[in-house]
């Protein structure tokens, strides 16, 4: 339900937004729309090619959105709940009749940097666009050869189930006006190559702000603070800022930390768990050492912000945060501290520190909860193949005593943070794991 507060700013986004869309929609009918059947663009690619596109597909974790599970590789299908409904994740396999083996060249260059499908239509931004304009045209033609080049599947495109009057395609003209600008990478003329390298992947094929930084009530990501953090919709994830000390803290990572992080899952200062583990599993980790140390370098140079706003915690009395805190401590001796340990510097990198972690200090408690509910493991890479993960807690522990110590090792070993509530905890319980 929408609030009476924000009903009339929502309002008049969306006249903002049709009448935006009106006036794009005459303008982009008036140019090419592409076309969908074959021609004359390349038919073969050489196999460096394939292969380099396969590795930029890496990167690009493409294959995370077009596979469902048990599925088959690129064939779509997978359904992606948004506050505007449900999308249903397109097959890209060269499938003639159900993927893209009709499109050329120029068809997927549209989709790539305009956001456009080869009849003109614009995508849903889920599809970030938005980050992948920047990529050059050399590597999304590599791309797509390799895309040409996978085995065909015939499945057919599940039609998107949006509610109104989100489901009026043509009212996406008038959003892209307002949020979106294509354009290729630039690089920075002050920065070194090896920057460059890592704000082309982060910014273009990574999208890593497309979790790492809010979003506004149209779903567009807040320009004015990249990279800041955000809760992810519907997911109930919270993505860190990359550019507060006080969260992900990247300023205080060594390079080296945060390398080992990015390719293996695991670092001395913390492991991915949840859609971060994901991202590693399906990509990062085929990442050479020299593009993930050129990511590593480029995050490290973010400017320090303020972190993005939290979800929304009840705020707890001072004696009732003292309650919880010891509670939190009975609960903790008896499940915790075998591999945590007493004074909460764990065993890294098989059991991950809790005091100093700046993961469980943030204002932010929904990631500990979640982890203390319902466990996870870091992604099995070359660089760890066999990872230590943890149990969960959700069918052992009740609200109460998963509020209890999440608070302890919030407030132990010198870790300063809020309390968390039973009622902030059974909130998430009844979040699924996936959506």
């Amino acid at each position: 339900m929408t609030s009476p507060a924000r009903t009339p700013i929502f309002l008049y986004g969306l006249l903002v937004i049709v009448a935006l869309a009106i006036a794009t929609d005459s303008a982009t009918s008036q140019t090419g729309t592409g076309s969908a059947a074959p021609s004359g663009g390349r038919t073969s690619a050489a196999a460096s090619d394939i292969q380099r596109g396969e590795y930029l597909a890496r990167a690009g974790d493409c294959i995370a959105c077009h596979t469902v599970r048990g599925g088959e590789p690129f064939a779509g299908g997978l359904a992606m709940a948004t506050r505007f409904g449900t999308l249903f994740t397109p097959n890209i396999t060269p499938d003639p009749e159900t993927g893209i083996g009709r499109w050329r060249e120029e068809d997927f260059w549209q989709a790539m940097h305009l956001g456009r499908m080869p009849s003109g239509q614009p995508y849903y931004p889920a599809f970030p666009y938005d980050n992948y304009t920047r990529v050059s045209r050399a590597d999304v033609d590599a791309i797509f050869a390799y895309l040409k080049s996978i085995k065909p599947v015939r499945r057919k495109n599940r039609a998107h189930e949006m509610a109104f009057p989100y489901n009026q395609r043509a009212l996406l003209n008038g959003w892209r006006a307002l949020y979106f600008e294509p354009g290729e990478f630039e690089p920075a003329a002050t920065q070194s190559a090896e920057w460059n390298r890592g704000a082309y992947l982060v910014q273009g094929l990574g999208h890593c702000d497309a979790c790492h930084t809010g979003r506004n009530f149209l779903g567009a990501t807040r320009r004015a603070d990249p990279f800041a953090g955000g809760v992810m919709p519907v997911q109930e994830w919270y993505a860190p800022s990359l550019t507060s000390s006080g969260e992900a803290g990247l300023g205080q990572w060594e390079i080296d930390d945060l390398v080992a992080f990015l390719h293996s899952g695991v670092s001395r200062r913390g492991a991915a768990y949840g859609p971060m583990a994901q991202v590693i599993f399906d990509g990062l980790q085929y990442l050479s050492e020299p593009d993930v140390r050129a990511m590593a370098v480029y995050l490290k140079s973010l400017v320090p912000r303020g972190a993005a706003e939290s979800p929304t915690q009840l705020r707890i009395t001072e004696q009732q945060g003292k309650e919880l805190f010891e509670r939190g401590a009975a609960v903790y001796e008896r499940w915790c501290v075998d591999c945590h340990l007493r004074d909460g510097k764990g065993i890294p990198p098989a059991y991950p520190p809790l005091a100093g972690n700046q993961s469980i200090t943030m204002d932010s408690a929904v990631n500990p909860v979640r982890m203390v509910m319902f466990g996870g493991f870091p992604p099995v890479t070359a660089k760890n193949r066999r990872p230590y993960g943890m149990p969960p807690f959700a069918q052992a522990l009740s609200d109460d005593d998963i509020a209890s110590v999440v608070t302890y090792i919030r407030q132990a070993w010198g870790n300063r943070s809020l309390a968390v509530s039973a009622t902030d905890v059974g909130r998430y319980r009844s979040i699924p794991l996936e959506q």
